[in-house]
């Protein structure tokens, strides 16, 4: 740990008590001028620290924001977010970042997380909007031992961790739209972007980028109607850090289940939250439109369809079209950290 990192524990430790100079400096072996040094570069992250010539110093508030530092404090996964943290104030896109990582050789489990994005990638090539300070915009590196063509269950698998999370901590009715979008309300609170490296047959390594709307107070006008946030739903804020904590928890445990019992448990936990099954829609595919109620999603992730004249179709991959078609939910089955809608 650095001396800063051992003088901002020294400070928590206190829990809103008063630590002065000289103890600190004697505790870390440094000048009371370090400390104040230190002290100062603190408050410029964010953290509120109070300080008074004759008690020292205060933490008073710790900041919102997705240090690693944060991240670890109470941290209880077994790998995920455990190898390696990497922070940015503001990134092109965490999914690069941690493409370039994995490429290099980084182990499973290396989180990338960001202020901001300038380049938040979503589906057709669409930019997620990323506010800075009020969502969460991460990668995580994956290196599952299974075929090519298990890849895209991961997806599924991080859409119920992700809704897991968010109602683990508010009383929002999380749905995930076939595959992996997550909406409140008819609202997009969530996307996910996977992206995949081959080798052969098999998965070398799995990016699976996040998008939460947090605490988005506002969204541009073309989002308005379409995108929400916890906080619009709520009126209330959310940790950030607790959400990456619950995302990195909750994507760890069905991690292990679909490496030892496979899909059907993740399966069975998505239909649960599903948005769409046994509902009517129609679905673009590359062959056309296709019309009927959707009332599966097989062991491959393909939604089962079944149309007018009762004939059953196995959709891979499509865009969602809702009853009406001025009104378009789009989805794609190795899905995107999509637009916010």
């Amino acid at each position: 740990m650095s001396i800063r990192e051992i003088l901002l524990d020294s400070l928590k430790c206190q829990k809103g008590r008063w630590v002065s100079g000289e103890d600190l400096s004697s505790r870390l072996s440094v000048s009371r001028a370090a400390i104040w040094k230190h002290i100062r570069r603190l408050r410029e992250e964010g953290y509120e620290i109070l300080s008074s010539p004759k008690k020292g110093y205060l933490l008073e508030k710790i900041p919102d924001r997705p240090f690693p530092r944060e991240i670890l404090e109470g941290l209880n996964t077994r790998r995920f977010g455990k190898e390696k943290i990497r922070y940015f104030e503001v990134t092109d896109s965490t999914n690069q970042v941690a493409k370039d990582l994995a490429a290099a050789g980084a182990p499973e489990g290396t989180l990338v997380v960001a202020e901001a994005q300038g380049k938040g990638r979503g589906r057709l090539g669409r930019k997620w909007y990323s506010p800075v300070g009020e969502g969460i915009y991460a990668s995580l590196i994956l290196r599952p031992r299974i075929p090519l063509s298990e890849a895209p269950l991961i997806t599924f698998l991080a859409a119920v961790a992700v809704a897991e999370a968010v109602m683990e901590i508010s009383s929002l009715d999380v749905k995930i739209k076939w595959p992996n979008d997550l909406l409140v309300g008819g609202r997009k609170l969530a996307g996910i972007l996977t992206e995949i490296a081959t080798e052969m047959d098999a998965v070398e390594y799995l990016v699976l980028g996040l998008g939460l709307n947090v605490n988005t107070r506002s969204f541009p006008a073309s989002l308005k109607t379409r995108a929400t946030s916890l906080l619009r739903e709520t009126g209330a804020e959310f940790s950030r850090t607790s959400l990456i904590q619950g995302f990195l928890r909750w994507c760890e445990k069905y991690y292990w289940i679909f490496q030892e019992s496979g899909f059907d448990p993740i399966l069975r936990r998505w239909k649960q939250l599903s948005l769409l099954l046994g509902k009517r829609v129609r679905v673009e595919t590359v062959g056309g439109i296709l019309a009927g109620t959707a009332t599966d999603v097989d062991p491959s992730g393909c939604l089962i369809l079944v149309d007018d004249r009762g004939e059953e179709h196995h959709i891979f991959s499509g865009d969602i079209l809702s009853e009406e078609p001025s009104t378009k939910l789009r989805s794609r089955n190795l899905a995107e950290k999509g637009d916010n809608q």
